[in-house]
């Protein structure tokens, strides 16, 4: 059952990721663009590869993954981390689907400038996590956040910053 779902999870975390990727290519096509039937086929392209194709697998990558942690118990500081940059990961589809809902219209541009940043992010972003799953780094979390996980540090925190006296 863990094999299955390892397939089922790495194989839409491949589709979504290669389609992160590609939307930014797509997105600076909408320059070339002359004439408003062209204009409408790519709009139309671009939200099928997102409504379609993209989200659903974003639901089951990160269902699938959902199931493969409690399947597996990976309860380890390595996973805290690939699970920073999923959610980065999760920032930058959503950061996509305003895109494609924007830009498409009269007015709207799509830089060389966003068009780099946009694509290195989400490069960068796939290998972090790639890097993080494969290298499965060791470190001691305690070290990182010396006083955060003792007991009662969360009332200390939050009666600070709200000026309560909770002790």
């Amino acid at each position: 059952m863990i094999t299955v779902f390892k397939f089922v999870h790495i194989a839409t975390i491949s589709i979504w990721a290669a389609g992160l990727i590609c939307l930014p290519f797509l997105f600076a096509q909408r320059k070339d663009v002359g004439h408003e039937a062209a204009l409408h086929r790519l709009h139309a392209m671009v939200r099928f590869l997102y409504v379609v194709i993209l989200s659903p697998t974003a639901f089951v990558a990160i269902g699938s993954g959902t199931v493969l942690v409690f399947l597996r118990s990976t309860f380890e500081p390595w996973f805290g981390l690939k699970l920073f940059f999923v959610g980065i990961m999760v920032l930058i589809h959503l950061l996509s689907g305003l895109l494609v809902l924007s830009l498409f219209d009269e007015s709207a541009r799509y830089s060389r400038l966003r068009y780099i940043a946009f694509t290195g992010g989400t490069l960068a972003v796939v290998s972090a996590i790639l890097a993080v799953v494969l290298a499965k780094p060791e470190f001691d979390m305690n070290r990182l956040t010396p006083d955060w996980l003792a007991p009662g540090q969360l009332s200390e925190i939050a009666g600070g910053i709200l000026g309560w006296d909770l002790q």
